[in-house]
C-alpha cells in the first residue's frame, strides 16, 4: 500500500506536461499494416497494458498490426499513469504521434478503494493493483493529476470507480454518490467527463447498480464505461438484459472482454472475446442501433494463450469478427 505522497511530489512534472503544446498527429510515408486501418463509427482500441508494458512495442501492435487509430492509457514502462514523470509524458506522447494513435480516455485508479467511514470491504486488495493504490486524502490529487494527464494525451474522459464493495451500501449510498457528483463538477470545470466503470468489486457492478447511480447522479460529466464482462462476474446477462436498464446517452466508454462459468458453476473465469458467454455480436449492434459513437476498447484480462501479447492478439481476433458481424466495421 503506497503511503501518503507529498502534493509537491505527486504532482511532480505536471506543469511541463499539461502545458504541452497541442501536437497534430503527423502521417507517415510508407506507413504498413498488417490490418487495415479499422474504419468504424466506433473508436476502436485497446487498453495498452494487457498487450505488454514496453509503450513502444504496444503502440505499434495496436496501430501496425491490430489495424488501430485509438488506444486506452493505463499504465506503461511498469508504472501505474499516474507515476509518470514529465520526461515519460512526452515520451509517450511521442511514441503515440509516431504510431498515428489517440487516446480514448485516461484509465485512473480514481476512487478504487474502500469507503473510509464503511466496514472494510472483502474485496479490498491485499496487494497493490496495477501500482495504483492510493489513500482516500489523496483522491482529490488522483482526480487533478488525472484531469491533466488527460489534457496532455488530449482526451477528454477519464475513468473512475464506485469504490471497494460493501455488503451493505444502503448506509453509505447517498454519501457516496455526492462524492461521484463532487468530482464530476470538478471534473466539468476542466471540460472532463468521468466515466464510472462498473466493476465486479465495486458498489456499482452490473447494468442495474449503474442505472441506478446515474439516476442519482444527473451530472452530464458522469458517464458511464460500460463494461459487460464485469456485469457477468454478477451473475447478470449483460446483453440485453442490463444494458436494456441503461440511459444510452450516458454511456460513454464501453471495456470489451468476455467471460465462460467456471466448470464446477461456482463464478466465471475470463475467456477470449468470442470465446464466452456474452453476446457480443448483439451488444454492438445495438450500441451502433443507439446512436453510440465512442470507445470499444478490448480489455483482454485472459491470458489463456500464455502471454499478455499472444492472448490479447487472439482475443482481438475475436472481437474483430465481433464487429464485422454486428456490422460495426
Amino acid at each position: 500500500m503506497y503511503g501518503r505522497m507529498p502534493r509537491r511530489e505527486f504532482l511532480q512534472g505536471l506543469g511541463a506536461a499539461g502545458a504541452a503544446t497541442a501536437v497534430a498527429l503527423p502521417s507517415i510515408p510508407g506507413y504498413a499494416f498488417v490490418d487495415p486501418p479499422m474504419k468504424s463509427s466506433f473508436r476502436i482500441a485497446v487498453i495498452n497494458d494487457e498487450i505488454g508494458q514496453d509503450f513502444g512495442h504496444v503502440c505499434e501492435i495496436a496501430s501496425k498490426e491490430f489495424g488501430m487509430e485509438w488506444i486506452e492509457l493505463r499504465g506503461m514502462w511498469n508504472k501505474n499513469l499516474l507515476k509518470l514523470d514529465a520526461k515519460e509524458v512526452e515520451e509517450a506522447r511521442r511514441i503515440l504521434e509516431k504510431n498515428k494513435l489517440r487516446v480514448t480516455d485516461i484509465a485512473s485508479p480514481l476512487f478504487k478503494m474502500d469507503w473510509p467511514v464503511a466496514p472494510k470491504s472483502k474485496y479490498s486488495p491485499k496487494r497493490d493493483q496495477f501500482n495504483a493504490d492510493f489513500t482516500f486524502e489523496q483522491q482529490d490529487e488522483v482526480l487533478e493529476r488525472s484531469i491533466e494527464l488527460a489534457k496532455a494525451f488530449q482526451t477528454d474522459r477519464v475513468r473512475c470507480f464506485d469504490f471497494w464493495r460493501l455488503d451493505d451500501q444502503a448506509p453509505y449510498r447517498a454519501a457516496m454518490n455526492e462524492k461521484l457528483r463532487s468530482a464530476a463538477e470538478k471534473a466539468a470545470k476542466k471540460d472532463v467527463i468521468l466515466v464510472l466503470e462498473n466493476e465486479p468489486a465495486c458498489n456499482t457492478a452490473t447494468g442495474a447498480e449503474a442505472a441506478k447511480v446515474l439516476a442519482a447522479v444527473t451530472s452530464s460529466n458522469l458517464m458511464l464505461n460500460w463494461d459487460p464482462g464485469n456485469a457477468a462476474e454478477h451473475d447478470e446477462k449483460p446483453y440485453p438484459d442490463g444494458y436494456d436498464l441503461l440511459p444510452k446517452n450516458r454511456i460513454g466508454h464501453c471495456h470489451c472482454k468476455d467471460a465462460v462459468k467456471k466448470p464446477d458453476g461456482k463464478g466465471y473465469s475470463w475467456a477470449a472475446m468470442g470465446q464466452g458467454i456474452i453476446d457480443w455480436v448483439g451488444q454492438f449492434k445495438a450500441l451502433k442501433r443507439d446512436g453510440y459513437h465512442l470507445a470499444v476498447s478490448l480489455e483482454t484480462h485472459w491470458r489463456g494463450a500464455g502471454t499478455p501479447e499472444e492472448s490479447t492478439r487472439q482475443s482481438w481476433a475475436g472481437m474483430k469478427k465481433a464487429l464485422q458481424e454486428g456490422g460495426a466495421v
